[in-house]
């Protein structure tokens, strides 16, 4: 990716979409990256809304689940994203940063049936949500997880504004308004990705690998329910911890599959010795007990 005239475009110069919003304000001095869930029911839905006066809002990219990617404002204009909002001394920052927001519906409760509804009455599959405390809360509830190319394509696009525009932070916006607004919630995982988008280049992304055959859950609990079984070596990034468990996402192909993600007890995770190729396919070895 790059940024011709304040657009993002491929390598090639071709331009990613663009959808005007008439929600935009005066030159901005992008300090930070903010990043929000949208609390919708999809991206294209979000961006819709956000394309209307009566929005009363706007972002400068919108990400789908896919990992698709729309612009909505250049990133030298004010996009009206933070509201009521302070950091670091600095008091209203839409003047202050650039806002990304991430199709992802939010926190969610149980519904009389038993099924995860969100904030707007849509229900959600137990494979997309997963309860969490919020850190600016008190009790666990349901939150709506957000896919591997979702957070790839944003760990991408922020590396290159960050080298284009200075920006000094990656914050939430929780982080700006606490209390007033919970996204991008616990499931973003916002130390990690604060670590990347703002390492140097010759710095190296922080690797685990599986130290043997490694059952992947879909929380941090033996008795979860079971995602996959990693082979030994699989190399893993850690996202989020609790206890001995640890969230990863899985960055080599599995039986197939490049988007796994889910929960595995860090016991049996190390720093690999040797580094592999980028998105390196691995073999599961036959005969060989599972951790955990």
């Amino acid at each position: 990716m790059k940024i011709i005239d304040h657009r993002l475009a491929k390598d090639d110069g071709t331009p990613f979409p663009f959808v005007a919003t008439p929600n935009v304000g005066r030159k901005v001095d992008p300090r930070y990256l903010v990043i929000h869930y949208t609390a919708g029911r999809s991206a294209g839905e979000s961006i819709r809304h956000l394309a209307t006066k009566k929005a009363g809002a706007s972002a400068h990219i919108v990400i789908g689940r896919d990992g698709a990617i729309t612009q909505m404002v250049p990133f030298d204009r004010v996009a009206w994203h933070a509201g009521e909002s302070r950091w670091e001394g600095v008091v209203g920052l839409n003047s202050h940063s650039i806002g990304i927001e991430l199709d992802n519906a939010g926190w969610m409760k149980r519904g009389a049936n038993g099924k995860w509804i969100s904030c707007f009455g849509a229900a959600y599959p137990d494979a997309e949500v997963s309860e969490a405390v919020h850190r600016n809360e008190k009790k666990a509830r349901g939150w709506h997880e957000y896919t591997p190319r979702q957070i790839e394509a944003a760990q991408e696009l922020s590396r290159v504004l960050v080298r284009s525009y200075g920006i000094r932070d990656v914050i939430g916006h929780d982080d700006i308004s606490p209390g007033r607004k919970q996204d991008p919630g616990p499931l973003f995982p916002m130390e990690s990705f604060r670590n990347k988008v703002m390492r140097k280049r010759d710095e190296q992304p922080d690797v685990f690998a599986a130290t043997e055959e490694l059952n992947l859950r879909h929380g941090p609990g033996s008795g979860e329910p079971l995602v996959e079984v990693l082979p030994m070596g699989t190399r893993v990034d850690v996202l989020e911890e609790s206890g001995s468990w640890r969230r990863i996402r899985v960055l080599d192909i599995v039986h197939g599959r490049d988007d796994l993600h889910g929960w595995v007890h860090g016991g049996y995770l190390a720093r690999p010795a040797a580094p592999l190729p980028d998105r390196a396919p691995v073999v599961r070895l036959a005969g060989v007990p599972a951790g955990l």
